[in-house]
């Protein structure tokens, strides 16, 4: 009995030493190599479009960035900077997103990015957690009379160069066996104008885009169909610079944030109200009335509260550049909380 006990006291102790340890080690975390630039610097810096990505990267009447994609780097910025005032925007084409990121031009690609293998390793970009899920499809005019991409033979196909989806369809339609001509453009808008005009039989995209596209195709969108075939299922995440892991920890806990207030209905009307009076110990460490989420970022621990405060959690930021609230009405599909069907999940805030 008095060696359990001595075990016992020994093991109370050890946990004691350890839960200081930790904590003494979280208030110690100091800002990485970026995160320190940006602090520095004062201002993010983030990639926009060089045209309109419509629902994630456009520019509205009044010369202004909005978009899925935007919001999310302003976000980025709120939750390092205190404020979704002091992002940049700086327009690229998809073949210049990562050449800016690797020389420092931007510091984070927040540009739908499907994290591969060539990218991971040759390269050397890190990859966040998928913040967004979506196929590569085909979509075709509907007085052509194709049904699936089998019947694509010897079809010309219009894509957008510097994307992953171009390297999709080659690798599909060559599977298959079937001969065709992929015409590459560097802005969406001009492979767009090619398929309407009917230049191009078909226009290859990612799913979410194309559906978007379709909604207001200058022929109509019953005129246009979506190929049922899906391509390739891409995660799209974030990409920052290989070796500085702790940026990105916090890239990777601003959408774990988000989804986590989603997830507990925590929204932009009512955070001020679930701050004063947390629901369970979770909330209370998001929003920053008990400490910890900052500390071990290098960031304030309020970071989750003002991002919220200011962006909604992440389902109130797709439903207003993509979803109910957005001129696209996009179903959130895949893309919701994995207690609504979808695949979306925070990673534990402890």
């Amino acid at each position: 009995m008095k060696i359990t006990s001595a075990i016992l006291s020994a093991a109370v102790l050890f946990g004691l030493q350890v839960g200081t340890s930790i904590q003494a080690s979280a208030a110690k975390n100091e800002p990485g190599k970026t995160l320190k630039t940006i602090l520095d610097r004062g201002q993010l810096l983030c990639p926009g479009h060089n045209g309109s990505y419509r629902g994630f990267a456009e520019v509205d009447d009044k010369g202004n960035w909005k978009g899925f994609d935007i919001e999310l780097c302003r976000a980025l910025g709120t939750m390092i900077l205190g404020s979704p005032d002091k992002v940049k925007i700086i327009p690229l084409g998809w073949a210049q997103r990562f050449p800016a990121l690797q020389s420092g031009d931007i510091d984070a690609s927040v540009k739908l990015s499907e994290w591969t293998m060539s990218r991971d390793t040759d390269l050397k970009l890190q990859f966040t957690r998928p913040y967004f899920f979506g196929g590569t499809q085909f979509i075709v005019h509907k007085k052509a009379g194709i049904a699936k991409a089998s019947e694509l033979v010897g079809a010309t196909i219009c894509g957008e160069s510097g994307t992953s989806t171009i390297r999709h369809a080659s690798d599909y339609l060559t599977g298959l066996g079937i001969k065709y001509d992929l015409i590459q453009f560097e802005k969406q808008e001009e492979a767009q104008a090619a398929y309407t005009s009917g230049r191009c039989d078909a226009f290859i995209g990612w799913g979410p885009n194309l559906a978007v596209f379709k909604l207001d195709a200058a022929d109509g969108p019953e005129n246009n169909v979506i190929l049922p075939d899906l391509i390739k299922m891409g995660p799209q995440s974030i990409a920052v610079r290989q070796g500085d892991d702790q940026f990105l920890d916090v890239v990777n806990w601003l959408l774990s944030a988000l989804l986590e207030a989603e997830a507990n209905g925590i929204t932009q009307e009512n955070v001020d109200a679930m701050k004063a009076k947390p629901k369970n110990p979770t909330v209370a460490r998001l929003l920053g009335v008990d400490p910890g989420l900052g500390d071990r970022l290098g960031l304030s621990n309020d970071w989750g509260y003002k991002v919220i405060k200011a962006h909604g959690n992440y389902g109130e930021i797709f439903d207003r550049n993509l979803g109910a609230k957005s001129p696209y009405k996009l179903d959130r599909g895949i893309n919701n909380l994995w207690t609504k069907g979808g695949v979306m999940y925070s990673f534990t805030l402890d």
